[in-house]
């Protein structure tokens, strides 16, 4: 038997033992006629014991169980007719130290924090959100093929953003800051004080939204230029004698009368509406493999491009253009932080724009961010570019808006050969008389207008001959000096300075072999 039936039925024995020796307790009819309990009390069957019950020595009774029966029961000894009770003691396992359940920890507790992202300064979605409230004020200008592209062996097309209104891609971004503006602060009016395009975008677009503008010159401002504003409906006051007196006069009256004072600045939602050239530049060129845009000031334009072109297709470059005496951003690439102030003055006439303001913190990390390449060209290669635009495009353009055809012209862009390039035209406000002296400096740049100087004879016959020779070589004379006294020539001689222009370089070369040839004192003068 095991441990458990061993148990069992001694406890069951000691029940029945103690109730026979109680005489307190009865024993019932049932056990009396049981059988077993008949066999261990030696009755008879139907008989009943009647003699007295006691516990101890004195009446001791006799054991009635007999030993083999004892045995079922685990008892194995008897001593002196009574029964040896054993102490059954339960023997347990050892308790088994169970260790305490491992602390219940998150999924996020096994991984390392995520800091969220930073928030993005200019997000794609502001750039479409421009596009959609500005569509009805701007217009889409178009990006056309440039009959200048087998000349340089790529497909160009240009962004004329000159064709704007005020000549300039700025409206975009000054037609969405104003339509941002609260409905009180439009109510009470804008101010601006600095004569650039930003200025002319501002004036415009004010008088259009019904915003009352105030623009501040100083008296140096060309009469042609005030009466541009003037014409756009804005109010004009002339104070002070220098751009600084105009401002600092702009900003009091903004502060007295809770105008707002606006210049040109790096605002989410300035450069938001300036990205969407961006836009309009990759839905007009399909299969586009760079773009080439203008940067200067604050580099609004550029970086609003490259974040749209970026988020549209990334594998698109986007290259910026500055010029090379004003390399701000190239300056801020190599020491990793913004330039404030630059050695170098540029020609103010020609890049005025350009200079005004400096390149801003969010709009430096954008360029650094999504730009591909920056590059500077010269300003005689700007020149240049000019020249091209009026002479292949039938267009009148700036120096700023020439800087992105002047890279390619200059040779500084040879990866792009065979790509399809879109090339921004970002302005073209440039007074007409200064626009006259570029065009002349660039055809001597380009070799296309050349003076020499030579001596003839004093006969009246010798001059002839050489404006004979000259017409004969389809040259144009554009000016010629005939100085009969001069102390440095020869007796009987004459020293005849000219002006020429010719088709193109080759033929300017081919001139002066031939007259080099025909004329041995002849002298060729740098312009």
């Amino acid at each position: 038997m095991n441990f458990a039936a061993q148990f069992f039925y001694s406890s069951y024995l000691s029940e029945r033992l103690e109730r026979l020796h109680s005489p307190h307790l009865a024993i019932k009819d049932s056990e009396e006629n049981d059988p077993f309990w008949q066999s261990l009390w030696k009755l008879p069957p139907g008989g009943s014991y009647k003699g007295p019950i006691s516990n101890g020595s004195v009446g001791r009774r006799p054991t009635l169980i007999e030993p083999e029966r004892l045995k079922d029961f685990g008892e194995e000894e008897l001593l002196n007719g009574d029964v040896r009770v054993w102490e059954a003691t339960v023997v347990c396992p050892p308790e088994v130290q169970l260790l305490d359940p491992p602390k219940t920890r998150r999924v996020s507790e096994f991984t390392a924090p995520v800091k969220p992202p930073p928030p993005q300064y200019l997000r794609f979605e502001d750039i479409s959100a421009a596009a959609f409230k500005i569509q009805s004020g701007i217009q889409r200008t178009p990006c056309t093929y440039s009959r200048l592209s087998k000349q340089y062996g790529m497909e160009i097309y240009l962004k004329k953003e000159h064709l704007n209104y005020t000549g300039s891609v700025k409206e975009r971004g000054v037609l969405y800051l104003l339509t941002s503006l609260t409905q009180g602060q439009q109510k009470k009016g804008v101010i601006v004080a600095t004569d650039c395009n930003f200025s002319m975008a501002v004036a415009h677009h004010a008088v259009e939204l019904k915003i009352p503008v105030f623009v501040i010159m100083p008296s140096s401002c060309s009469a042609p230029r005030l009466r541009n504003y003037r014409d756009y409906g804005a109010m004009v006051i002339s104070y002070g004698s220098t751009a600084q007196d105009s401002q600092n006069h702009a900003r009091h009256l903004a502060r007295e009368n809770g105008y707002l004072y606006l210049e040109e600045d790096e605002s989410a939602a300035y450069l938001a509406g300036l990205g969407t050239v961006g836009m309009e530049i990759f839905e007009q060129v399909p299969k586009l493999d760079a773009v080439v845009v203008p940067a200067g000031g604050q580099y609004g334009l550029l970086a609003g491009t490259a974040a749209a072109i970026k988020h549209l297709n990334s594998r698109i470059l986007v290259i910026g253009v500055e010029p090379e005496d004003f390399p701000l951003l190239l300056q801020s690439l190599k020491t990793d932080c913004p330039v404030k102030d630059m050695a170098s003055i540029p020609n103010k006439k020609l890049y005025g724009d350009l200079v005004e303001h400096s390149l801003g913190v969010n709009t430096f990390q954008l360029a650094k961010k999504l730009v591909d390449k920056v590059i500077s060209v010269r300003e005689e290669d700007s020149l240049v570019a000019m020249l091209r635009f009026q002479e292949f495009e039938r267009s009148t353009v700036d120096t700023e808006g020439a800087m992105g055809l002047a890279a390619i012209l200059a040779g500084q862009l040879p990866e792009l050969k065979g790509k399809k390039v879109a090339v921004v035209v970002s302005s073209a406000n440039m007074e007409l008389e200064l626009v006259r002296q570029c065009v002349e400096r660039a055809l001597v740049l380009d070799e296309r207008v050349s003076k020499f100087s030579v001596q003839l004879g004093d006969g009246p016959g010798d001059m002839a001959k050489l404006l004979d020779f000259l017409s004969r070589e389809d040259v144009r004379l554009l000016d010629v000096c005939h100085r009969r006294h001069n102390d440095k020539s020869e007796l009987f001689k004459t020293k005849v300075e000219c002006v020429v222009e010719t088709r193109d370089k080759a033929q300017s070369i081919q001139l002066r072999k031939t007259l080099c040839e025909r004329y041995p004192s002849l002298r060729w003068l740098d312009r």
